[in-house]
């Protein structure tokens, strides 16, 4: 501490003193007068010394006080000046009025005021304007991250160019992990002599292990179907910017083998913890495969998903041994419930409502009582139909119900069975996914991003037909106390026979095996027919809406309804499937108002096009060959615009793979 400090502060304490003195040389005047003129001269002579005190700790205060000002206005003017941070002062008309010599240095310019930012830097007006207060720009091949005090129309610019540099180099050598899958590569196997499969592996192996030396992929087959992949990201962008070709090469490699063998791969990024990492690349194959393989699923931390391939129509991949052991798991859960409700999706067709008839009769089996929730007011003449021969048989049509019956029917041991939806955004009553805590997802479509949480059962087969397929070979399994009736199994058989076409799309050797079944139950083709039947009105509205037909490219057809009037789903998906039937044309998309501010959009295939991948591109979903979505807030010519920009994206994609 400075000494003239310390002599201010024992100052004061000697002032007072001195008063006391005063007082004691008044009080002596009275008694002795010597001794008091001696008591004046003592007390002068301290008066004087405590003045001259006084003045010097002054003198020395100021002294102070000066340099630290002079240094302190040294110090900001070398920091204004000198440091290596870009200051610059702009006025309303975006000119610059002042700028360090830093900064003039950093745009090698020897002085930027009276110039226009225009000029200058026009990247930087944007930003101003649209009051963004941090933003990291490239000025002259170098980066900074420019903070704006736009009160004070204030600039400052901090060159981030060798902090950026080694962001990007942590984020590119960041570890990616990724499970390879053979699709189907036992059941392919198990009839090959050793010869042929030793053949088959060698060529696999030999495929992935040059793509992988290629791209710098460090691979490890682990099992006979499984490999793992370590990679960084930057080699991740690189395979997706080839879009995964491996998949193609396996594919073409294989098929002049005559082997339908394909590769799923799940792929972990974005995460330095190596356990999440496996988790993520786990839970990507998971979903590679619930959409029916042949693709890359990439999982992100932030829940979304990036996928490549899925080209090829999804393979019967399924066996009886997987349908036995779902139905057993099925019929546990169920006797450890109080009673089994059913749900389907939004607006149900035949296949919902077939599979929920179907697992509804599954729980009378195992003597549960079993109810099928349904809005009446959201159903479709097919369906209307349905029920309406259903009334004829009081005991089944009594088993559905209301989604507030749903509601207050729903205990804490009631089993959930969500059928042909894996969304919950599509349910009918999405409160119940809230309420009820055992869950199953039985469903036919490829699996997407939203999914219901914690189901305890999944039966997920994008290669069946319909849902009613998948709930027809679980009802073989099932106790046989419980015949299954004429109407129940015409149910089942009308859900699958909407959705093959009549036989003609997505139809395997299991669903023959399904609808030969069905028909040894009872099953009444004729009844089917009838609830398939449509009226003259439904005819012609479908006629209007394929007349608009526009091709947009080669075998790539669009159609789109009136934007004030609103179209019923079925009629929308059947037009679709009318115009697929038409010479020449190889996908179909029909558009119309669903409600009063949303827009449905249909779309059909015949395989060549992936109509599915089209679909998410517009945030729906469903197969390669028959998919959907549906835009709010937006009009049929404005769906129709984003419409044709997917196909175009999706074309050129296709054409640069």
């Amino acid at each position: 501490m400075p000494s003239y400090l310390k002599k201010r502060m024992i100052r004061y304490p000697l002032y007072g003193l001195m008063a006391v003195s005063l007082v004691l040389i008044g009080i002596l005047v009275f008694y002795n007068w010597w001794l008091s003129i001696i008591g004046v001269t003592v007390f002068g002579a301290l008066f004087y010394f405590f003045f001259f005190l006084e003045q010097k700790s002054h003198d020395a205060t100021e002294e102070y006080i000066s340099t630290l000002s002079y240094r302190v206005k040294r110090v900001g003017e070398e920091a204004l000046m000198e440091m290596p941070i870009g200051i610059m002062l702009f006025n309303d008309d975006y000119y610059i009025e002042w700028t360090n010599p830093f900064l003039a240095s950093c745009l090698n310019e020897d002085t930027l005021v009276g110039r226009s930012l225009y000029d200058v830097a026009e990247l930087l007006v944007p930003l101003i304007k649209q009051e963004v207060n941090t933003e990291v720009v490239m000025i002259n091949e170098r980066k900074y991250r420019v903070i704006l005090k736009l009160e004070e129309r204030l600039l400052y610019f901090f060159d981030v160019t060798e902090q950026t540099e080694i962001e990007k180099k942590y984020e590119e050598e960041r570890t990616v992990l990724s499970i390879i899958f053979l699709d189907n590569y036992d059941d392919l196997t198990q009839g090959m002599d050793d010869q042929t499969r030793s053949s088959l592996n060698s060529m696999v192996t030999a495929t992935l292990n040059k793509w992988a030396n290629e791209y710098g992929v460090f691979l490890k087959r682990v099992s006979s179907e499984r490999f793992i992949g370590v990679f960084n990201e930057k080699i991740l962008h690189v395979l997706e910017k080839d879009k995964f070709s491996i998949l193609d090469e396996v594919r073409e490699i294989t098929s002049k083998q005559n082997v339908p063998l394909t590769l799923s791969i799940g792929v972990g990024a974005n995460v330095s913890s190596l356990p999440e990492l496996g988790a993520l690349a786990q839970s990507s194959l998971d979903l590679a495969l619930g959409r029916g393989g042949d693709q890359v699923a990439i999982k992100q931390t932030n829940g979304k998903v990036k996928f490549y391939g899925g080209k090829t129509n999804p393979m019967e991949k399924r066996t009886r041994v997987r349908a036995r052991v779902i139905s057993l798991a099925l019929k546990e859960l169920i006797l450890e419930s109080d009673k089994v409700i059913v749900m389907g999706h939004k607006h149900p067709d035949m296949d919902a409502i077939g599979a929920a008839v179907g697992i509804q009769k599954v729980a009378k089996m195992n003597q549960r009582e079993g109810y099928v929730v349904l809005d009446f007011t959201d159903i479709d003449t097919g369906v209307k139909r349905m029920l309406k021969e259903m009334k004829q048989h009081p005991e089944l049509y009594s088993r559905f119900i209301t989604p507030e019956e749903a509601m207050e029917m729903a205990t804490e041991d009631t089993l959930l069975v969500v059928v042909d939806t894996h969304k919950p955004s599509l349910v009918i009553e999405e409160r119940l996914l809230n309420k009820v805590e055992n869950k199953v997802v039985i469903d036919h479509h490829r699996r997407g991003e939203d999914f219901i949480k914690n189901p305890l059962l999944v039966y997920m087969e994008p290669y069946a037909s319909s849902t009613s397929e998948l709930v027809t070979e679980l009802l073989e399994y099932q106790p046989k106390n419980e015949k299954i009736n004429m109407l129940e199994s015409t149910a089942l058989l009308a859900g699958i026979i909407v959705d093959t076409k009549s036989f003609t799309l997505r139809t395997g050797s299991r669903t023959f095996d399904a609808a030969s079944y069905l028909r040894s139950q009872g099953a009444d083709t004729v009844l089917v027919q009838k609830f398939l039947k449509e009226d003259v009105d439904t005819y012609i509205k479908r006629s209007k809406l394929i007349e608009s037909v526009e091709f947009v490219h080669d075998g790539i057809a669009i159609a789109k309804g009136a934007d004030d009037v609103i179209y019923d789903p079925v009629l929308i998906a059947q037009a679709a499937d009318t115009l697929l039937t038409m010479d020449e044309v190889l996908a179909s998309f029909v558009i119309s108002k669903r409600e009063e501010d949303v827009v449905g959009i249909s779309a059909r295939s015949l395989g060549d096009i992936n109509v599915q991948v089209i679909m998410e591109g517009l945030n729906g979903g469903g197969h390669l060959t028959n998919a959907a979505t549906q835009l709010s807030g937006v009009s049929v010519m404005e769906a129709e615009e984003r419409l044709r920009e997917v196909i175009e994206d999706y074309l050129e994609g296709r054409n640069n793979s």
